[in-house]
């Protein structure tokens, strides 16, 4: 378990290394804190990509300085968004990150070994286990952020990113492994961010359900939020972690709640799919 006083500057001590024929590949908007410390952290990719969609705080300028090839694209939604990335790739084999994430040290070294390997397989691509760290610490108990599964290396001759406007992932048409050291996901900054971008993925889920033309199913939610919340803090460990484990527990058990408070509405005043237009250049992120 990677677990650094100065998660900011994890991969400091990763020396620069030959690379690989792989594409390092993020998709941003507005991530000037944090794109240049996850760009860093992947010294052996023989690409760095990232592809912006319409930046205001000087990302791309960060991101070139920092070895990356930068590429606009209005936004799509994050499966097309990320399948669109994939074409612009120079290799096809991809890592794909988060701008809020970073290899630890640990899996840069591992990756660094064993990529070789993977990338001359029939193997379609592998998943990374996941730590986060949430308010200024990495979580200990709670299983969805201590080894979370995700597909993020991948041939794109033999995997693609569903075509969902939020919480996508890769699906692989062939065999696939696991490495064994961790990423590292650095959340939210505060949960004032969190509850903003629960705001903008809800917008995009429940469009998603409109478009599936989803029952409401609003007599639902109370039961909806007990079981959400008693999953997260008592089967998935929460209250293992404190009070850290009770409020990310209490927050997904509340998202769970408003998209289906959103969507009732969506669905019984179409009108109001229209009002929120003016919040995404601005107070959504």
């Amino acid at each position: 378990m990677y677990d650094s006083p100065e998660p900011a500057r994890a991969n400091r001590d990763v020396p620069a290394t030959a690379t690989l024929p792989i594409t390092l590949l993020v998709i941003t908007r507005d991530e000037a804190a944090v794109i240049g410390r996850c760009l860093d952290s992947v010294p052996f990719a023989a690409e760095k990509l990232v592809i912006d969609s319409g930046s205001t705080d000087g990302t791309p300028d960060i991101a070139r300085r920092h070895g990356a090839k930068v590429v606009h694209k209005d936004w799509l939604g994050f499966g097309a968004q990320r399948n669109f990335a994939t074409t612009q790739a120079s290799h096809d084999w991809i890592l794909a990150l988060d701008a809020d994430e970073v290899l630890s040290p640990e899996l840069a070294r591992e990756l660094e070994e064993k990529l070789p390997e993977l990338m001359k397989s029939p193997s379609a691509g592998a998943f990374l286990r996941r730590q986060t760290w949430y308010m200024g610490e990495p979580m200990r108990w709670y299983r969805p952020m201590v080894g979370e599964k995700l597909g993020r290396i991948y041939d794109r001759r033999r995997a693609r990113w569903s075509d969902v406007r939020v919480h996508e992932s890769l699906r692989f048409d062939g065999p696939t492994r696991t490495f064994r050291q961790r990423m590292i996901h650095h959340h939210n900054p505060t949960l004032l961010h969190r509850q903003l971008k629960i705001l903008h993925y809800t917008e995009l889920k429940t469009r998603d359900w409109l478009d599936k033309q989803r029952p409401t199913r609003l007599w639902l939610a109370p039961f909806v939020f007990m079981a959400a919340f008693l999953k997260d803090y008592v089967l998935r460990l929460g209250f293992l972690d404190g009070g850290r484990g009770y409020v990310v527990s209490q927050v997904a058990a509340s998202y769970a709640v408003y998209k289906r408070l959103r969507y009732y509405e969506m669905v019984r005043n179409p009108a109001s799919r229209d009002h929120v237009d003016k919040f995404n250049d601005g107070f959504l992120p």
